[in-house]
């Protein structure tokens, strides 16, 4: 076939398949659908917080919580000799109860209740030994554990005394006894992973740090809150742990300090400056201390609470010299927690006490409510609440709001 008879069949080829795509019949079209309205969602409104203000004081936001903080739990043989008793059915040789019941009052008023457990634990039944080189019973943990302790710490300059296993027995005993403790480890690694509780719905952690082990070394550096006889308190190990803690979800972070000049009553140059170093890192809501024997003032300082000295929670007797050994303080710190979530302390309570009622040996507040009666007699009593109070007041803390504890009132 010729070219040109070959483009014309294609021409006619084309032309009968245009025709024909031409004639084919509408293909049928389906009715639009009516268009129907999706009607938006109702959104699930927040459900209302329940309002959680704590046993605290009256709350002045939606979420409190309140802190009871005491000093040394220390034990010299004068002192635990009255309370032993005939071996119990839980192999128990001594009832501290009676001693500490007084404290039960102000600590069923908080939240959480820190103790320091000044002293390594004996074994049940003994060897007991006081100063230089304590070793204290360990029925004082169950008794801390009656009258309503949460957590000890547990660095202080007699932390080992007992070596090792001094260190261990006490933080086994603490354990059984259900009470929560930092300060003192058992295994490597456990010392940078800050201790964080839980009260009243808000998360705290602990940190605290020991000045001095008394010329003593840990048999690993890791078992106890010290940077060493350089740097004592370390305070940029507490502040990197306090960071820490804040990553971890702490809401609160409380700074605990075994420092201080003994049965002096004003702080010295390395509380302050210790103190002061992890308030200004902006990590810490509180700083307290003990180890002094002795109480010292409260401050506010960067805009937060600092406490000197707790004085010590219970001791025994010292000469007339040293009476400071035998007034105590308990403080109460209340956070609230504003709208934007973050916490403010709204109320700060004192409670003066010393060691003695009727003769016998026993806590015993001296406040003007008088809620265990006459401690010693009227005369003394008095004396120990106005030198705590001008000692607690000396650095300004009456005019920034502290005011004292009548648990009568609440």
């Amino acid at each position: 076939m010729s070219r040109t008879k070959r483009f014309a069949a294609l021409g006619a080829a084309v032309l009968l398949i245009s025709g024909l795509s031409a004639c084919a019949p509408e293909p049928e079209t389906e009715p639009a659908a009516e268009k129907t309205e999706t009607p938006t969602p109702t959104p699930t409104p927040e459900p209302t917080p329940e309002p959680q203000p704590g046993v605290g004081p009256a709350c002045p936001t939606d979420h409190c919580v309140s802190v009871a903080v005491s000093g040394d739990l220390l034990f010299h043989q004068g002192l635990w000799s009255p309370f032993a008793i005939p071996t119990d059915a839980e192999g128990r040789n001594f009832d501290f109860v009676p001693l500490l019941e007084g404290q039960k009052a102000y600590l069923d008023r908080s939240d959480l209740a820190i103790c320091q457990m000044e002293t390594p634990l004996a074994p049940s039944g003994g060897p007991y030994a006081g100063y230089p080189a304590f070793n204290t019973p360990p029925e004082v943990a169950a008794a801390a554990k009656a009258v309503g302790y949460d957590v000890c710490t547990t660095a202080s300059n007699h932390t080992v005394d007992q070596g090792t296993e001094g260190l261990i027995r006490t933080l086994d005993e603490l354990d059984r006894q259900g009470i929560q403790h930092t300060g003192s480890y058992r295994a490597e690694g456990e010392r940078d992973v800050p201790l964080i509780v839980e009260a009243n719905g808000a998360k705290i952690a602990i940190i605290t740090s020991t000045f001095s082990l008394n010329g003593l070394y840990a048999e690993h550096e890791w078992q106890v809150d010290y940077g060493g006889e350089a740097l004592g308190l370390d305070p940029d190990r507490a502040i990197a742990k306090a960071k820490k803690a804040r990553e971890m979800g702490a809401d609160l972070v409380i700074g605990v300090q075994h420092a201080g000049t003994e049965y002096a009553t004003a702080p010295d140059i390395q509380q302050t400056s210790n103190a002061h170093a992890l308030v200004d890192s902006g990590e810490f809501d509180f700083v307290y201390n003990h180890h002094t024997h002795s109480v010292q003032p409260l401050e506010v300082y960067g805009g937060r609470w600092i406490l000197y000295g707790t004085g010590n929670t219970i001791s025994e007797s010292a000469p007339p010299a040293q009476r400071v050994n035998n007034e105590f303080l308990m403080v109460r710190v209340q956070f609230a927690q504003q709208a934007d979530g973050s916490w403010g302390v709204n109320d700060l309570a004192w409670n003066a006490a010393t060691n003695t009622q009727n003769g016998g040996y026993k806590w015993c507040s001296v406040m003007p409510d008088q809620p265990q009666g006459v401690c010693q007699t009227p005369e003394v009593d008095a004396g120990v609440l106005e030198r705590t109070r001008a000692t607690v007041n000396s650095m300004g803390a009456a005019d920034a709001g502290a005011r004292e504890w009548l648990i009568t009132q609440e």
